[in-house]
């Protein structure tokens, strides 16, 4: 069983079942046993900024259905022997039963006084309203990090160190790909955003937006808007605060446009990584020298194929190696 979440994520768990082919693979967007939070999630629109429902929901169901891939919301049809986790923020208790891994996505949010507030309390880590936590219950058999930085960051909030294996996170392993990439357009300051506002955390865009036409400082800005965005709003701000002739993507390849760019301001967002592995200047709400020590390494594009690997231990602890390196017993053996 794959849970999905975002886009992303989504994209992610095709990814590695994709080299599980002769194991039944089913997916499930991520979900909750909770009454009180379903009910939430099918009543009102609560939930519609989180990847329990809304459009993160109906765009990974409408994915893997063009796909092909079955689909099993909640895990009701069948018993596994597996469960890849995209998120450990929120895991039912029934699936802990199950042999589990759990696979980093990208960046984590900043570790605030709420993430301490709602450690120190052993609260829900999901109550942090943010993915700071991500990555530090403890509660799977196998953590897949993307960097020897991320993984001292997850011991560090709580996962056991033996638990946690560097693999590279697919998406954000091979970026010397993007360069190759029909975007019609080059040399502009490229400006990506974060859904800060639709998740619940504040956020003045008018200033960040005053910032980035500041570092700009005449040449061409570019802004690709998160997905999970408002984007009539976020349209209109960007008119009002930055010069005629900006541009505006809603969609498209955002690492594309990142390898065509002079420079790259972000917020919170995985893409930073992107910008620094193509050498370009970057700016975030992440110090720099803390990002390039959590940047996920570069694999050419085999981290996907090594955390199936993992997965196929776990399955199957005597087949034969099938993949390029065995992490999961190199690292267990370490």
């Amino acid at each position: 069983m794959f849970i999905t979440g975002s886009m992303n994520q989504t994209w992610q768990m095709h990814e590695i079942a994709k080299h599980l082919e002769e194991f039944d693979c089913w997916f499930s967007q991520f979900f909750t046993d909770l009454k009180w939070a379903n009910a939430l999630i099918k009543h009102t629109s609560m939930f519609k900024g989180t990847i329990f429902s809304g459009q993160f929901k109906e765009n990974s169901e409408r994915y893997l259905l063009a796909n092909g891939l079955q689909i099993d919301y909640q895990a009701k049809k069948n018993k596994y022997d597996l469960i890849v986790y995209c998120s450990d923020l929120h895991i039912p208790k029934r699936m802990r039963k199950t042999k589990m891994v759990w696979v980093q996505e990208g960046m984590t949010d900043k570790h605030n006084v709420i993430s301490k507030v709602v450690k120190a309390l052993k609260l829900p880590a999901g109550f942090t309203g943010g993915t700071s936590l991500n990555g530090s219950s403890n509660i799977c058999d196998v953590y897949c990090a993307g960097s020897e930085g991320y993984k001292d960051q997850f011991i560090q909030l709580g996962t056991e160190k033996d638990k946690i294996i560097v693999t590279g996170i697919p998406n954000y392993d091979n970026v010397a790909q993007f360069l190759d990439n029909d975007f019609p357009y080059k040399d502009y300051v490229m400006v990506a955003t974060t859904d800060m506002r639709e998740t619940f955390r504040m956020e003045n865009r008018p200033a960040f937006i005053r910032k980035a036409v500041k570092i700009a400082n005449g040449r061409k800005l570019l802004f690709k808007l998160h997905p999970n965005e408002k984007f009539e709003r976020a349209e209109a701000e960007i008119r009002k605060y930055a010069p005629a002739g900006t541009l505006i993507y809603r969609t498209g390849n955002t690492n594309h446009m990142i390898a065509n760019c002079s420079e790259l301001i972000t917020q919170y967002s995985t893409v930073v990584y992107v910008g620094l592995a193509l050498g370009k200047k970057v700016h975030s709400y992440f110090k720099l020298d803390e990002l390039m020590r959590l940047a996920p390494i570069q694999n050419g594009g085999t981290s996907a194929s090594n955390i199936a690997n993992i997965c196929l231990n776990i399955l199957q602890p005597a087949a034969k190696e099938v993949y390029n390196t065995n992490y999961y017993e190199l690292e267990k053996s370490a």
